[in-house]
């Protein structure tokens, strides 16, 4: 068994009216180091974790253990050196990577020969929802959508001329919580209403009209009138980015971070201004990444 590492990049999703459809990859980071051991353990060096649980209330180790199982298979225990770049409960994918590490590690460690489809639909098993798995699964711009027949059907673009800013706070805030305010169901005419605006945003962000994306985005009506609220400074952002030149601004995924869309090269004059009026949230300006989950050799790494 070569010992390996393991790359998935963070994901915003929604993207305004992209609701549980639309997710982007992001370049920050959750890495894994594998390295053979005795016994199961998990060492966490990022200052995004917490310190780490026991690995059997690891999630990572909960997800590679029901791939695992799901294809008859036992992990050997290993010790797993954990890095993140990506805050937790920020509304930037940190469970969707962690889930996507966990299968990839069940992967290599079982030699079980995944296809991407395979993972994703295990992903979306457990995640509940494709879009964050998915982004962090593919890399790049992913569309999908999971027919009633359990199928699940992607659209990814890889190329982007857009720099991202995102505006996260020091508090959290649970996916879960910001379902509870969220409808439980829409009229049909809300509903068309709600679909149409997303329609044209994600036409407009495909053929590369980011003009058009950013303005439309910012029309959501499926969750983003409901969540704001939730938001701290939710109106400030919107409003200071896009005097500043931001082509729109959204929550992510279901926040509490919010995140701008550019023109490539404004982003760091963005996230300037908005610096000024945001003293206690940290401000990146960040880049799509189009590569998706991957795997590294340690001995390719010298390692």
């Amino acid at each position: 068994m070569s010992m390996f590492n393991i790359t998935v990049p963070a994901s915003t999703a929604n993207l305004g009216p992209g609701f549980d459809s639309a997710g982007l990859a992001l370049n920050l980071y959750l890495t894994l180091r594998v390295e053979k051991s005795e016994q199961w353990e998990f060492v966490h060096e990022s200052v995004h974790l917490p310190p780490a649980p026991e690995a059997s209330n690891h999630l990572i180790y909960e997800t590679a253990k029901r791939t695992a199982g799901k294809y008859h298979s036992t992990l050997p225990p290993c010790k797993v050196i954990v890095k993140s770049d990506i805050p937790l409960a920020r509304g930037l994918g940190s469970s969707a990577s962690a889930i996507i590490a966990g299968i990839e590690l069940a992967n290599q460690l079982c030699e079980l020969s995944l296809t991407i489809e395979e993972k994703l639909r295990i992903a979306t098993d457990i995640e509940g929802h494709p879009d964050n798995v998915a982004a962090s699964l593919y890399g790049g711009l992913v569309i999908t959508s999971q027919l009633p027949n359990g199928d699940i059907e992607v659209f990814q673009k890889t190329d982007a001329d857009l720099d991202f800013i995102v505006y996260i706070p020091v508090v959290e805030l649970k996916t879960e919580d910001a379902r509870k305010v969220l409808p439980d169901q829409f009229t049909r005419n809300d509903a068309a209403k709600a679909s149409a605006v997303g329609n044209v945003m994600i036409a407009a962000l495909v053929s590369g009209n980011y003009e058009l994306a950013g303005k439309v985005m910012e029309e959501d009506l499926f969750h983003e009138p409901y969540r704001s609220s939730l938001i701290s400074n939710y109106d400030d952002i919107r409003q200071e980015a896009k005097i500043a030149g931001a082509y729109g601004t959204v929550i992510s995924g279901a926040g509490p971070t919010m995140i701008s869309f550019a023109s490539i090269g404004k982003g760091e004059a963005i996230a300037s201004q908005l610096k000024k009026i945001l003293p206690s949230h940290e401000v990146l300006v960040i880049k799509m990444d189009s590569d998706g989950s991957r795997i590294h050799n340690n001995k390719a790494l010298g390692i």
